[in-house]
């Protein structure tokens, strides 16, 4: 099959860590083993991965360091945290894949997401990004570099604009890369939102949801499935409340109900539950909601939640050959 994987922030970076190249390139380590399996059963793989943390960071090093350097605009910091990380992703995909004997190349393509400037995502700061705050430091940022910070899980993040991914730039050369057999990573952090200005392109500075571009990506690619890889065991009714409860599985219909009972964070479960309601109602292939250590098995739809088009469970294609 040809697979989307959509890497979420704990692949690269876990609660708790401080973010050194370390602990990233640890973790990055661990991901890339799991996704070289993964290609290993003769998929085609194309991964799409998160920058939250790391985009935050930069953002704040900017901050520190304005009285010295000329700060950059969110954009190009998207762009930058895209780089860093598509690195390390590519180099540690590369090294699993020649320790298990499978001649694969990697390629990392920087990826611009184009977006509407009248999209109302601009009007409302709404994409939690960077690491979370107590109360008194979220104050004292808003305070001092009129951060506009939201509360999550108890704490305190920046959020910034978030604006729909509308078509991907680079989207015939990463079409043309996995049709030659090579494993993509592309769209880190969503893409660097860029917005049509005539025949030209402008960064932006907004963060476009991963998942969001994931599903774009994996309709216009044809992906027989799109893997959302995340923290959690699957999707929750009630999280973190009395009566909470996994869902196994989940239809279109189904996912419309509980989104318009907001059942699902808008931060963290909302978008790929969205995410993956597009990718369902354009092709009627099935989408997967699963934890990261779970990766091999979500392939098989054996992991996870199992989200189809009402009921009925599209069959993938036969996969190809390594």
């Amino acid at each position: 099959m040809r697979l989307l994987l959509a890497l979420g922030g704990n692949a690269i970076l876990r609660e708790g860590e401080r973010g050194t190249y370390e602990q990233q390139e640890r973790n990055i380590g661990r991901t890339a083993s799991r996704i070289a399996a993964i290609v290993g059963m003769g998929h085609d793989v194309i991964l799409t991965h998160g920058n939250g943390p790391q985009v935050g960071d930069i953002l704040l090093r900017n901050e520190l360091a304005r009285k010295r350097l000329p700060a950059m605009p969110l954009h190009v910091c998207g762009g930058e945290s895209q780089g860093m990380l598509g690195y390390m992703l590519a180099q540690s995909l590369a090294n699993s894949l020649r320790r298990r004997g499978i001649g694969k190349e990697v390629a990392c393509v920087l990826t611009q997401t184009v977006v509407d400037r009248s999209d109302p995502g601009f009007r409302k700061q709404s994409k939690p990004i960077g690491p979370f705050y107590g109360a008194s430091a979220a104050r004292r940022l808003a305070k001092e570099y009129g951060w506009h910070m939201v509360r999550e899980q108890g704490k305190y993040r920046r959020a910034v604009a978030s604006p729909s991914p509308v078509a991907v730039v680079e989207l015939d050369a990463i079409r043309d890369l996995s049709s030659l057999g090579r494993v993509v990573v592309c769209a880190g952090g969503g893409g660097v939102p860029v917005v049509k200005r005539g025949r030209s392109l402008s960064g932006v500075d907004a963060v476009v949801d991963k998942d969001l571009t994931s599903s774009l990506l994996a309709v216009q690619l044809k992906a027989d499935r799109l893997v959302i890889l995340t923290d959690v065991s699957g999707v929750f009714l009630n999280y973190g409340k009395r009566g909470q409860r996994r869902l196994s599985t989940l239809t279109a219909s189904e996912c419309e109900r509980y989104l318009a009972d907001r059942q699902f964070g808008e931060g963290t479960m909302r978008p790929k539950i969205e995410a993956s309601l597009q990718y369902v109602r354009a092709t009627g292939r099935d989408a997967v909601i699963a934890p990261l250590e779970q990766a091999e098995a979500a392939v098989l739809g054996k992991a996870g939640t199992r989200i189809t088009a009402n009921g009925r469970r599209a069959a993938p294609r036969k996969a190809s050959a390594a």
